[in-house]
């Protein structure tokens, strides 16, 4: 072998052996074009470390089940965003049949259990001081991020594309908060056609259209018609809304009341006044025993900390709390379950039972819980005190074709200038783009309408007469591997998935490179959440290569170093000694008799002194031969 070759086995990285096969389940929502594509990258990736990917693709029902139940290895999810990142994110995994991370950390390393790591998410949010809840939301998330868990995929930002005949559109701080309200029209009518992202991408359904309770409602079209007694705004702000003030007063018990001076002058849309009675009523209804449990609004802490609520006047609203529980605030500005009803609307108006005429959908039956039963009556009508005022839907073949909303001209709040508003529902992305393009769409909001190669397009290629913005980083897009199932069982079969997968190269190609990778859970804005956590779930191939190997295997496959060290000090070195040797004797006696043969050549030419000169230079005589 020569030396070449053995310093190149000693300089180079040992390549990892036959790495351990194995066989994950992925599953996908059907439909979903992009995760699609997205999963044909992560097959890849994952393929070349040893592990094999086997997709379902699976109608909503089917996906939800097997999320919540733990019947997948692979899963795409996302943080919630603000409001509701970290802490009610984090609360949610509590929650049995909610979301991925419930099966998902119920296996975790040791020392670490899913007990402890709940616990810590309950005892932060009643810590007194910021440096104190800044100091457990570092061990929060660095207990979470060891366990590899949840793969950081992108930060998502939400897109619009606006016809240049609007302006004054600016991005919500929600996910789903699309302030349509604030459009001003500069030409053509004032009837605007817009195509909103639903939580399943395309806009296709309206829901119950009641703001306590959940899915199939759409929480931008809740956002549009309901409001709450304050509202999120940038930075985490929280900002009047149908409270204009609020003050904080501390118990003996260790709680807090909060006490709210509400707007006055603020009607409903069905001309029912907003007031202390109406604020209590939904409060009522939302918090009746059991619903504040795991059976419904148990995935947030505010239900359980609320001890009491009621009025002091007309419009001065209190709601006490058992601890200095410091979301409180924050988490009243969620867009559902607490967002005001008018009492007109309730199944029997003001009057309505909470126990016995519950604005629960009827859908949810009678929930029961350790003796506590509610009978859910459903609402009458759509009437909140929001910008937009719900006025019907049009169908086309017996499908939703539009949701047709007009302006509330009575709104407290500031306000554009459009008069009609219509969600507009498509089948294919393609048809969206189309419309744009045609003068059919004035405008799309919200991201999973257009893919992302369009997005770019408009963006760089259609600016003339269109303008694309990209909001705020919202949440970050994950891939769970779920602990409870075999093979991802296995922290270090998590971790080399981790680092097999590369990010970046798949945000280029299927984001168009609108996105940036992301590193933790939860984006770094969030609030408690800027924490450099390490190890760092970077592309490594490598290193996912060796975690996926055994080490007996990588043992055998790496060069023993010391046996290539002394074999080439002891055996190479005397060789090359020797063969240098004698290659100079060689040389010596070649080029000796090559002179002979030129002295007899020239002899006849020369005399004898001139003729012994090239004899003396032998050596030089080999050199100018070659």
């Amino acid at each position: 072998m020569s030396l070449a070759v053995w310093f190149t086995l000693l300089v180079m990285p040992a390549a990892a052996g036959t790495c351990k096969a194995a066989a994950v389940d992925f599953i996908l929502l059907n439909g979903d074009t992009l995760s699609a594509r997205i999963e044909d990258d992560i097959r890849a990736d994952l393929a070349q470390i040893g592990v094999s990917v086997t997709t379902r693709l699976l109608e909503k029902a089917d996906f939800n089940r097997a999320m919540s139940s733990g019947d997948f290895n692979l899963c795409f999810t996302e943080s919630w965003g603000p409001p509701y990142d970290p802490h009610s994110f984090a609360a949610s995994w509590a929650v049995p049949n909610n979301e991925a991370h419930y099966p998902a950390l119920s296996n975790l390393d040791p020392p670490m259990t899913m007990a402890k790591l709940l616990a810590m998410v309950k005892d932060v949010t009643v810590l007194k001081g910021e440096a104190a809840r800044m100091t457990k939301w570092r061990e929060i998330l660095e207990a979470t991020h060891k366990q590899a868990v949840s793969v950081p995929l992108w930060s998502k930002r939400n897109p619009a594309v606006i016809n240049r005949r609007l302006t004054g559109y600016n991005h919500g701080s929600q996910q789903w908060d699309y302030p349509m309200h604030t459009i001003e029209v500069l030409s053509g009518s004032k009837e605007v056609r817009v195509a909103p992202a639903a939580q399943t991408g395309l806009f296709k359904s309206i829901g119950r259209m009641d703001p306590h309770s959940y899915r199939p409602n759409e929480f931008f079209l809740s956002n549009w018609v309901y409001e709450g007694l304050v509202s999120y705004g940038p930075g985490g702000s929280i900002l009047p809304s149908l409270a204009v003030s609020w003050t904080a007063d501390d118990l003996p018990s260790g709680g807090q009341t909060y006490i709210f001076e509400l707007r006055r002058g603020v009607y409903f849309h069905d001309g029912t006044p907003w007031d202390c009675a109406a604020a209590k009523l939904n409060f009522d209804h939302v918090l009746a025993p059991p619903l504040p449990s795991e059976i419904r609004h148990g995935w947030y802490h505010l239900p359980g900390q609320v001890s009491s609520w009621g009025c002091t006047a007309s419009h001065t609203f209190f709601v006490s709390i058992k601890e200095r529980y410091y979301p409180f605030l924050q988490e009243l500005t969620f867009i559902r379950p607490l967002r005001m009803l008018s009492p007109a609307a309730f199944a029997q108006g003001s009057a309505s039972d909470p126990t016995s005429e519950n604005s629960c959908p009827t859908a949810w039956g009678t929930p029961t819980l350790a003796g506590k039963t509610v009978r859910c009556a459903g609402i009458r009508n759509v009437s909140g005190t929001g910008p937009w005022m719900f006025k019907g839907t049009t169908l086309q073949n017996g499908s939703l074709a539009e949701a047709v909303f007009v302006s509330n001209v009575g709104y407290w709040g500031s306000r554009g200038n459009v008069e009609v508003l219509r969600a507009v529902c498509f089948e294919t992305a393609q048809q969206v783009k189309d419309a744009l393009l045609s003068g059919g769409l004035d405008m799309v909001v919200g991201a999973g309408v257009l893919p992302p190669v369009d997005i770019a397009e408009f963006r760089t290629l259609r600016r003339d007469t269109f303008m694309t913005m990209l909001g705020p980083r919202l949440m970050n897009t994950l891939l769970v591997l779920n602990t409870q199932k075999a093979p991802t069982d296995d922290i270090r079969l998590r971790t080399a998935i981790m680092h097999a997968l590369n990010k970046a190269a798949i945000i280029d190609k299927e984001l168009a490179g609108l996105e940036e990778p992301a590193t933790s859970l939860f984006p770094d804005d969030a609030p408690y959440c800027d924490v450099d956590l390490t190890p760092r779930w970077d592309y490594d191939f490598q290193k996912a290569s060796l975690l996926n190997c055994p080490e007996e295997t990588v043992a055998e496959s790496r060069p023993n170093l010391g046996l290539i060290l002394g074999l080439s000090l002891g055996l190479g070195l005397p060789v090359c000694l020797g063969a240098a040797g004698l290659c100079y004797l060689l040389g010596t006696r070649i080029g000796y008799r090559m002179a002979v043969s030129k002295d007899k050549r020239a002899q006849p030419l020369v005399d004898e002194p001139q003729a012994k000169k090239p004899q003396e230079a032998g050596p030089d005589v080999v050199g100018n031969s070659a």
